[in-house]
């Protein structure tokens, strides 16, 4: 595989060149964000997805899980700073790569070889969990894939086409649900018009989760927003400077969506416009707060823990999601699932699951291998 990995599967940002390179010159806060994302997509909710009938954890459980329909809580926050970080990394690793000659056709090249790899990656990881061939179109590599590629060719336009393009896809895709509602409402499950759409096309909604196709437009604007962040990172405006606008981002993207929440509501599984831009507000916030970890309070050996992840995330992902069962299952028969402490048990078994992952991919960091794509 190349080493490549963007913002957890698409290019490589600051943080995918060799191990080698002098930490100095490399940015701690977007590796180790960008590590932290991973962690949380493997981490099964840190087991308090199964202390809902403990009313003492009962909130804290809902913050880790995804709302059934409609708003937002912090898992579902999760997804879209993922995509966030795939634009960020976007910028680096183009940047990186032009800056050693290569091209925009050989760029493209590159990005269309590492979607189709995601693209067979996917596939091979839902049929293993399936039990059979299932060549699914919506899911996270794929979307990683899609968004990528769209994206490229938005990143040679100006900014302020990139941004009209931003507010089209968005228009567009809110339009399409406005304009031909359900029966039931316009952002209503089952009858909306993406699960209308999806039926019509693949014959079936989505079992797993009531997502739709039609998801992929507005995901193209939060890796957009994960583009121009990243731009603003690379440049060579003042640390200052960039925290003020980031900060000035973020609030602009929150006020977005949430005055749009009215008319088009925040929702996960339609991923609407103002879910977009409420997210995206948080994917900002989530960078500024590494960067002031790592910049201002120089917090820098413990996000080691997180780099690791980062480094290996495609192994990451695909461990968590083929193997998380069989290693839970391992885990447990040699801590009797922690049966002993009580309520907290799920939490526990959860963290030493997620420690074998992280031991694994420490093993390989050790050894100088990565796989990322």
């Amino acid at each position: 595989m190349s080493s490549t990995i963007p913002a957890v599967f698409v290019e490589p940002g600051p943080a995918d060149r060799s191990p080698e390179t002098n930490p100095a010159q490399r940015d701690l806060a977007l590796d180790a964000y960008r590590g932290f994302i991973m962690l949380l997509l493997v981490s099964e909710g840190f087991g308090f997805t199964k202390l809902w009938n403990r009313p003492a954890y009962q909130a804290i459980a809902r913050q880790f899980d995804h709302r059934a329909w409609g708003g937002a809580v912090f898992w579902d926050l999760i997804m879209p700073a993922f995509l966030f970080m795939v634009g960020v990394a976007m910028t680096y690793s183009f940047g990186r790569r032009m800056e050693e000659g290569a091209d925009r056709s050989k760029l493209l090249r590159h990005l269309v070889k590492r979607a189709g790899i995601l693209t067979v990656t996917s596939w091979i990881i839902i049929s293993v969990e399936t039990n059979h061939l299932h060549l699914q179109a919506h899911n996270v590599l794929i979307q990683v894939a899609a968004t990528s590629l769209v994206c490229f060719f938005l990143m040679q336009l100006p900014f302020w086409y990139q941004m009209g393009a931003a507010v089209l896809l968005l228009a567009f895709h809110s339009s399409l649900y406005l304009i031909f509602p359900g029966p039931d409402g316009a952002f209503q499950p089952v009858t909306n018009f993406g699960a209308v759409l999806d039926r019509a096309i693949m014959g079936h909604n989505y079992r797993m989760a009531p997502c739709v196709n039609l998801n992929t437009i507005p995901e193209v604007v939060n890796v957009l927003i994960g583009i121009w962040i990243g731009n603003l990172l690379r440049s060579p405006r003042s640390l200052s400077e960039k925290f003020k606008w980031m900060i000035g981002g973020m609030l602009i993207a929150f006020a977005a969506g949430l005055a749009l929440s009215p008319i088009v509501p925040i929702n996960k599984w339609l991923w609407t416009a103002s879910y977009a831009l409420y997210t995206s507000g948080w994917a900002i916030f989530g960078l500024i707060l590494f960067y002031l970890l790592v910049e201002i309070f120089n917090i820098r050996r413990p996000m080691f823990f997180l780099v690791v992840v980062g480094m290996n995330s495609l192994f990451v992902y695909c461990v968590g999601e083929i193997l998380h069962g069989w290693l839970d299952q391992s885990v447990g028969v040699l801590t009797g699932r922690f049966l002993y402490i009580g309520d907290l048990a799920p939490v526990a078994q959860a963290c030493a699951v997620l420690a074998v992952i992280w031991y694994l991919s420490y093993w390989l960091y050790q050894h100088k291998l990565f796989i990322r794509a």
